[in-house]
């Protein structure tokens, strides 16, 4: 959500109301010219941000020294900066994935056709993805068209223009946690090595909503470093029983094919101040007693997409590029006027709190009208992010909450 007039922003996504398992990592050999996948480890408990999803894929290739000339290339040959803009793409919505599927040969067109048609699932994309090199260090690089994976990361991301502008050029992008590590500076050329050598200038740092990725490329430059093409996709189709899903994507795939949930269970909440049997101790609990007690009118469902959609429930807290805070995202100026304690607190209102930021966010959207009907509800939505694309995605996602927990 944007952080304008209400005062409200955002910062990541996912389709979850807990920190699921960390879900398989599958490791990708480089033989000749072309890689495949071949092994699969078991998954480890953790916390996960973004779409909870790890795809750490790896090529066996040496590389050269990071070599960080001054300049670079600032695009594939001959683009335009209108062209530029053009690939970066417009954002229009936010895509939750039900779920990831890695496919070690490679998703071919006809099994990319194919997971579309099935029942149920409104949305697929599919990107290539191995391990490589910057400088010495091994790194995992995903290769996407921008204009198209900017609906599937983490909203704050996605609202970024000039990091879909840099990627469409031909530049690089990496996670946080990855510029930190690598010591990467903006504006800077840096030689990658797959299956070819490239340097590449390093453009922005961001959320890229799978965890254990660290680079981002455009299409172009996937096939350039030798990217293993389409071997995983994210889908999303939220109306469709997980069994039969799964069942069906199987099929698609064979037997080969690795494929993991991304649905929500239940997520504990990270504090508790007071007595346990005053205070909800999961993030469902917490939606469903804030709006029973702050907007009664309001369906928990609406708190729990709003959560989701905004921090992956306490997840990334901030601060957004616009000082936004907390599970709820308030900047601290909104927070001033519309932040209260909740079960038991004590003190000053605290945003980074979920149990102040909660109810906080239902008293909030009570007053924008969530509690006046079909017509109040889409107004409040709204004042949270100023888009209808935003308020369409809530309401989806408040739906699929309903049917998951009834």
């Amino acid at each position: 959500m944007q952080a304008q007039q209400e005062g409200l922003g955002c910062i990541a996504m996912t389709r979850r109301l807990i920190r699921p398992r960390l879900i398989q990592r599958w490791l990708v050999q480089h033989r000749g010219s072309r890689a495949t996948a071949v092994k699969a480890m078991k998954p480890a408990l953790g916390v996960v941000a973004g779409c909870s999803a790890i795809l750490l894929i790896a090529v066996g290739v040496q590389a050269r020294i990071v070599v960080p000339p001054p300049g670079g290339p600032a695009g594939p040959p001959g683009m335009s900066a209108a062209e530029i803009a053009r690939d970066a793409g417009t954002f229009q919505q936010i895509i939750l994935p039900d779920l990831l599927v890695v496919a070690p040969a490679g998703i071919t067109g006809q099994q990319l056709t194919r997971l579309s048609g099935i029942t149920g699932v409104r949305h697929v994309i599919a990107f290539d993805g191995a391990r490589i090199k910057a400088g010495d260090r091994p790194v995992n690089v995903i290769g996407v068209n921008p204009a198209t994976f900017r609906s599937w990361v983490p909203l704050r991301t996605a609202s970024n223009q000039a990091f879909w502008t840099a990627l469409a050029s031909g530049q690089f992008a990496a996670s946080d946690s990855a510029r930190r590590s690598l010591g990467l500076v903006i504006g800077d050329s840096y030689e990658l090595t797959g299956s070819t050598s490239q340097a590449l200038t390093f453009g922005a740092a961001a959320s890229f909503g799978i965890t254990g990725v660290d680079l981002l490329v455009n299409t172009q430059t996937s096939r350039e470093l030798g990217l293993v093409h389409r071997v995983a996709a994210l889908i999303s189709a939220p109306a469709d029983r997980l069994s039969t899903l799964i069942a069906r994507v199987s099929r698609v795939l064979g037997r080969s094919s690795k494929i993991v949930s991304l649905r929500p269970q239940q997520q504990q909440l990270p504090v508790s101040d007071v007595g346990s049997g005053q205070q909800p101790t999961t993030y469902l609990q917490l939606f469903q007693e804030s709006a029973a007690r702050y907007c009664p009118k309001l369906s928990w469902t609406v708190l729990a997409a709003i959560g989701q959609i905004e921090s992956a429930d306490g997840t990334n807290v901030g601060p957004s590029p616009a000082g936004a805070l907390g599970p709820m995202q308030f900047l601290p100026s909104t927070w001033a006027v519309w932040g209260i304690d909740g079960f038991g607190q004590t003190g000053p209102p605290d945003i980074m709190n979920p149990y102040d930021a909660v109810p906080s966010a239902a008293r909030y959207l009570c007053a924008a009208g969530a509690s006046q009907g079909s017509s109040g509800l889409a107004a409040a939505i709204f004042a949270y992010n100023h888009a209808d694309w935003y308020v369409t995605e809530v309401l989806a996602l408040a739906k699929e909450y309903a049917a998951t927990y009834g």
